[in-house]
């Protein structure tokens, strides 16, 4: 180990909406501190074992603990699970003789913040979501160090920040970009595209409300870049509807695009003001409208529109969509709009905090 170098144990496993702000983090704390030691905590549960090693980053793996939000059978056995999953926490961060825990929220989250507390180790937290889940609910009540997306994420101490996300994307100009981004899908550089996504799993009432209005985009002149998802078969049937199971480098997508249909992740929609996307925001039903919220601002803004689960059909897309997608002068607007809800230097922001936390107290080795 480097004697000098900030050791910081990050903690965001089991879903992306928790690991690709962490590891985004984890990316920009390198490029200020390229000395930096990063171990991230996760499952075997999520995507951990996927998402991380494949950022060159080390991966301790604890037992998860998912923390009810309601009063329930599982909530009795919690207690055992986090004791046993509080000292694996503890372990890890004895044995990288951590400085600093920094927490996203999801499984792991809670157990390195207590293990963190037990240790007299500051605890940082990023909640990407205006709800807070459990973990970060806990954690804002143990330190000062507290960023959201938004102020209207209401946490205790809470800072608002931003999403750390990838400087792919914080960096993308759409215009430069947009001709090669076209070719590589095979779509025309003159008209217009509609990005189609459930996320990376795809969602059924997207994919069947875009297919469902192929005819009338194609009768309007608009192309689409539908990317399913894995589980889902959508059939093309002509060169302007590209279909698509899953694209490994959004940002190109993102260049091709004019407008999307998507879900109301936290991610997705910081992804799209970043890069001054518009969108039609189709919120899961469910979660207790954690992704309305999300898609809050930027709606209110004027950058996007928001559309229930159940209102979406090909119908809503031919009499509500089309008519903007073929209006460039509405869809300048809207793009501008979006842009200035984006807060593109979160990584950084955030990572600079943490070096200065972790520096402040630094034991002397």
């Amino acid at each position: 180990m480097n004697p000098t170098a900030p050791r910081v144990v990050v903690a965001g496993g089991h879903s992306a909406g928790h690991i690709e702000p962490a590891m985004n983090f984890a990316d920009a704390l390198r490029r200020l501190a390229p000395s930096a030691e990063v171990t991230a905590l996760g499952t075997i549960r999520g995507l951990d074992t996927t998402l991380i090693p494949a950022r060159g980053y080390p991966l301790e793996l604890i037992p998860p603990v998912p923390l009810p939000r309601k009063v329930t059978r599982a909530l009795l056995h919690t207690p055992t699970q986090l004791r046993a999953s509080i000292r694996a926490a503890g372990t890890v961060l004895d044995q990288v003789q951590a400085d600093v825990v920094v927490g996203f929220g999801g499984y792991v989250a809670a157990p390195a913040y207590l293990a963190a507390r037990q240790r007299r180790l500051p605890i940082v937290i990023h909640e990407a979501n205006v709800r807070p889940g459990a973990a970060n609910r806990l954690a804002a009540l143990l330190t000062p160090h507290v960023y959201t997306a938004s102020p209207d994420v209401r946490l205790k101490n809470g800072t608002a920040i931003g999403i750390p996300l990838r400087p792919a994307i914080t960096g993308l100009d759409r215009a430069a970009v947009r001709e090669a981004a076209r070719q590589r899908f095979g779509l025309n550089t003159d008209d217009p595209v509609l990005l189609v996504t459930g996320g990376s799993q795809g969602a059924t009432a997207i994919n069947v409300a875009a297919s469902g209005a192929a005819p009338a985009l194609r009768a309007a002149g608009v192309q689409v870049l539908h990317i399913t998802g894995p589980q889902h078969i959508v059939e093309a049937g002509d060169p302007s509807y590209v279909v698509l199971p899953y694209v490994d480098e959004m940002q190109y997508a993102y260049a091709a695009a004019d407008f999307a249909i998507c879900r109301s992740g936290a991610m997705t929609c910081a992804e799209l003001a970043a890069v001054g996307l518009p969108a039609a925001f189709v919120p899961l039903p469910d979660r207790g409208g954690e992704q309305r919220l999300n898609a809050g601002p930027v709606v209110a803004a004027g950058g996007a529109l928001l559309v229930n689960d159940a209102d979406l059909t090909p119908a809503w897309i031919e009499s509500a969509l089309i008519p903007i997608l073929t209006d460039p002068t509405r869809i300048t607007a809207m793009s501008a709009r979006a842009s200035a809800t984006g807060t593109p230097n979160a990584d950084t922001a955030l990572a600079r905090q943490v070096l200065t936390i972790a520096e402040r107290h630094r034991p002397a080795r």
